[in-house]
């Protein structure tokens, strides 16, 4: 898809993803192994203490999710190692799957009531969706239309970034009151991500369709 692009402008980009979806995936790892010592008067050990298996299904399944991520979007790893792609797509989708009906579960006692979980329980649905649409395809041999769909999912896995990069902004650097940059970062991390996808999508299909265009028209 993003063929087009400078290679070092790739090569950046594919770097700075791949160490931040690393980064938020070893938080979820490292949250996950503290959680089993539990600290007493710790407010996230408690939560994770009455969630049952949403908290630590969420963290697992997108820990995982994250850490594929640029290894499923890797185009070297696609077309000379195909095995470890199916391999490692396999593993991804279950990881959504695992995180995308946590996550449905955790929205209903999401912090900043109906508003705040509203936004995060149409990013499970659109998470579990979209990576279900690309299986399908990939399954029919429709690969173009597989690499599309999976292009948007691992868009919604990557909200967990800008999901703490919205956090980081406005209640570390401007200092803004929690509740409505909680309701930003549940709504704007993963629409975001989203819109951004789609501009790339069509902004390839566009050079894509131009040159055929033009070799018809020589060809007359």
């Amino acid at each position: 898809m993003s063929r087009w692009l400078p290679k070092a402008v790739r090569w950046s980009a594919g770097l700075c993803f791949t160490l931040l979806c690393a980064a938020v995936a070893i938080y979820a790892f490292t949250f996950l192994f503290d959680a089993l010592k539990p600290e007493p008067g710790n407010p996230l050990h408690a939560r994770f203490a009455i969630s049952g298996l949403d908290v630590p299904a969420h963290f697992f399944g997108g820990g995982l999710a994250l850490l594929l991520a640029p290894l499923q979007m890797s185009e070297w790893v696609r077309r000379r190692i195909p095995r470890l792609h199916r391999l490692s797509g396999g593993l991804y989708a279950g990881g959504v799957l695992i995180a995308g009906l946590a996550g449905l579960s955790l929205a209903r006692h999401a912090q900043g009531g109906v508003a705040t979980g509203a936004g995060f329980a149409l990013l499970a649905l659109a998470w579990l969706t979209t990576t279900g649409i690309g299986i399908r395809h990939a399954i029919a041999g429709d690969l173009a239309r597989h690499r599309r769909w999976m292009w948007r999912s691992i868009a919604l896995t990557a909200s967990a970034v800008t999901l703490r990069l919205i956090l980081g902004v406005g209640l570390g650097a401007l200092h803004l009151p929690f509740p409505p940059v909680y309701l930003l970062a549940a709504w704007g991390s993963w629409t975001f991500n989203l819109t951004v996808c789609e501009l790339l999508l069509r902004s390839s299909r566009r050079r894509v369709q131009v040159p055929a265009t033009q070799a018809l028209s020589g060809a007359r």
